[in-house]
């Protein structure tokens, strides 16, 4: 029913920037919310980042100034800009929407995720 790809991941250099974006396709009314995790290496996943379709977003205390979630909402896209990169955010990056159908159910779908990888 509904389909998540992210792009954007890289590799890239400490200090360094990128832009992550997922895109949620197929039959769907609306997305109401949107959130970013991320899964380091041996760790568990962590959430990065969430936006409500309405706007307010937030992020995880301790990736604020560094991490900012966006959106589009007439393309069904979100967006994570990740700026003075550190080899500590090297990760799988996932995005997640909350979905509303048109029967008036929703559910949580997950992108396959994108690779991050920050190194000299």
């Amino acid at each position: 029913q509904v389909q998540l790809k992210e792009s954007g991941g890289d590799f890239v250099q400490p200090g360094g920037s990128l832009r992550l974006s997922c895109v949620a396709s197929g039959n769907f009314v609306k997305v109401d919310a949107w959130a970013w995790y991320r899964q380091r290496l041996g760790e568990q996943r962590e959430p990065v980042a969430g936006i409500l379709a309405t706007g307010s977003p937030y992020v995880v205390d301790s990736m604020k100034g560094r991490f900012t979630i966006s959106q589009n909402n007439a393309e069904n896209t979100v967006y994570l800009s990740a700026d003075t990169l550190k080899p500590e955010d090297t990760a799988v990056y996932y995005c997640s929407a909350h979905v509303s159908d048109f029967d008036g159910r929703s559910n949580t779908y997950w992108g396959q995720g994108t690779q991050v990888t920050v190194s000299s």
